[in-house]
């Protein structure tokens, strides 16, 4: 059993990151057949109806939060994030979108170090950029993934950072479940205003993948959220590049879209970054 609470949440954060991952595959697989906000608002929908039974019976304690304006920025962000990322997989490898989004990391170190104080170490420092090199080595500039297609991934790293930061601020004397359940509803309203202008007929075959966009959102926000109220944004920050490494095996089972080598050799750089800031966090500290 892990008894260190930055160890659990790093577990979190890693489990959140392979609903994630989960939940891009089955958007990218719905990019062909309906359109983005229809899958959006299954996503979110789905989420706000999960959480609305599953607090019911503490309504009215869950629904207090003491900072509605942080908690309707999250939401913002969250679909901001999100938003961006589906779009761009109309266009985009899943790999290659993945990949310029894990330039997310250096966003919330700096901002986890600017807006909430928290210690941004020389080594912290060092396992983000290797982090990011080996993103870099799988993205390699100057491919066809720097097109202006590539300015959606980009633009839902901020919304993503932002969101992140926010999470960690409302997790310290804030419910996971107010957390979830504002960052559904606000989305689930604002998706459901504009849907009728982009709905498409659904085919039979439509209807389990929009649901299973919605659990595994649901699962990884839960997860997320609960990760960042037990260790700092600055610490999970980069194990957000495990993402690469998922996203690759599901363009591979899903898409038939193999990667190659530099994939690989940008993977194990990621991994070995993950592990250098856990060993860092859960065993150095512990002597």
């Amino acid at each position: 059993m892990i008894r260190s609470p930055v160890a659990r949440g790093i577990v979190l954060m890693l489990a959140a990151i392979l609903m994630f991952t989960l939940m891009d595959a089955v958007a990218k697989h719905l990019s062909t057949r309906i359109d983005t906000v229809q899958a959006l608002w299954a996503r979110y929908t789905f989420q706000m109806v999960v959480v609305s039974l599953l607090i019911a019976p503490r309504a009215r304690t869950v629904l207090r939060t003491r900072h509605p304006w942080l908690q309707l920025f999250r939401a913002v962000a969250l679909l901001g994030a999100t938003g961006f990322f589906f779009y761009s997989l109309k266009k985009m490898s899943l790999v290659e979108v993945t990949a310029i989004m894990q330039i997310s990391p250096i966003f919330i170190m700096l901002g986890a170090a600017v807006f909430l104080g928290e210690r941004f170490g020389q080594r912290r420092a060092i396992a983000a950029v290797i982090a990011l090199a080996g993103a870099l080595i799988v993205l390699r500039p100057g491919t066809e993934a720097f097109t202006s297609w590539a300015l959606l991934p980009i633009a839902g790293t901020l919304c993503y950072s932002s969101y992140a930061l926010a999470t960690r601020y409302a997790g310290r004397d804030e419910d996971v479940w107010t957390s979830l359940f504002y960052t559904a509803t606000v989305a689930t309203i604002v998706l459901s205003l504009a849907v009728p202008s982009f709905w498409q007929p659904l085919n039979s075959g439509d209807i389990a993948p929009m649901i299973l966009v919605g659990v595994f959102g649901t699962l990884g926000q839960l997860l997320l959220i609960r990760s960042f109220s037990l260790a700092q944004a600055s610490v999970l920050a980069p194990f957000s590049y495990t993402a690469l490494i998922w996203s690759s095996l599901w363009g591979i089972v899903f898409f038939g879209s193999y990667p190659d080598l530099p994939v690989y050799l940008g993977a194990l750089v990621i991994v070995a970054a993950g592990l250098y800031v856990w060993h860092r966090e859960t065993t150095v500290k512990a002597n």
